[in-house]
């Protein structure tokens, strides 16, 4: 029988009401596995047990076993987990860790013969949380921006995207992340390393600057669906300036050609300058989808000169 004379929860603090110190900051890292939901119930729990044991076996590989002995307010996801850490460590977390967690994932994958293959996306971030030991410590906006960066359109489409084969561990860095442990020279991983990408998440009021990391690269990086139109076109401009190549009359240098596909839909092509495609990505569970026309000039109907029946 439940008992009704239990007091009442203290009322939520208000903010911006007096002055208080912020909580500790700390390191957070959280993995999803890709394709989850894509296996049977029946081995659901077998990928949740096993996520935390290759995190622990990965981390104890990279030499960092008091960080993985140390975290704070560990939980599990079901389809992932997520901890805290001393935000010293980060550039540690970074590299060697990402790249010891390619690592394992690949023997795991290699060894699981098919039956389970876990493919992880990692999102990195810093900021103060709440950290006194008690049962709801770890909550507050920097655990919740890592949980949105984990589930963002560019890293989930980088996974997607690359061969299953190769790419075991797509990351993503808040520019928190990137900018006090890998621009200040801290991490050993020279910066043209990470890619910058705005982070979007479907459905949600979201969009930061982030940082892609991918410690197996393989397939096609530089995509308009995963980084963005500006961030291609900066990249682009960037290209052209180092091959002396200088924009006329305000248009642009040179066009590029790019092949790629659409497995799910039309491509039409008007009057384009370079020959262009896009290819729809099945971004496991999240689909990404649509096509980008990227810089046309004129229709992207059919432009027909002459009898349209002719040679028919």
């Amino acid at each position: 029988m439940s008992d009704f004379r239990q007091p009442l929860p203290r009322p939520t603090v208000q903010p911006n009401l007096t002055s208080r110190r912020l909580p500790p900051y700390r390191g957070i890292v959280a993995v999803d596995a890709k394709d989850f939901t894509g296996y049977p119930a029946i081995q659901h729990g077998e990928i949740s047990r096993a996520i935390p044991q290759l995190l622990r076996t990965s981390f104890m590989r990279a030499g960092l076993a008091d960080l993985w002995e140390d975290r704070r307010f560990p939980d599990s996801t079901g389809d992932g987990y997520v901890f805290g850490f001393d935000p010293a460590a980060m550039p540690f977390v970074i590299h060697p860790w990402l790249h010891t967690l390619q690592d394992v994932l690949t023997e795991f994958n290699v060894h699981s013969a098919g039956a389970v293959r876990i493919r992880l996306r990692v999102s990195l971030h810093i900021g103060p949380l709440p950290d006194s030991g008690q049962e709801f410590d770890g909550n507050g906006t920097p655990r919740n921006d890592t949980h949105r960066l984990l589930d963002s359109r560019p890293v989930k489409a980088m996974l997607a995207a690359s061969s299953e084969n190769i790419t075991q561990v797509a990351a993503i860095l808040s520019d928190r992340c990137y900018q006090d442990a890998v621009e200040s020279g801290y991490t050993g991983r020279h910066t043209d390393h990470f890619i910058e990408v705005p982070a979007t998440v479907d459905g949600k009021r979201f969009e930061q600057r982030a940082w892609l990391y991918v410690p197996a690269p393989s397939g096609r990086l530089y995509d308009r669906k995963i980084l963005g139109e500006r961030v291609v076109e900066e990249r682009e401009a960037r290209r052209a300036q180092q091959d002396g190549v200088r924009p006329e009359n305000g248009q642009r240098a040179s066009y590029r050609s790019m092949t790629s596909r659409a497995d799910r839909g039309n491509i039409n092509h008007g009057t384009v300058h370079g020959d262009q495609s896009v290819r729809n990505v099945d971004v496991a569970g999240d689909y990404v989808g649509g096509n980008k026309a990227g810089t046309v000039h004129g229709n992207l109907g059919d432009t027909v000169h002459g009898d349209k029946n002719e040679s028919r």
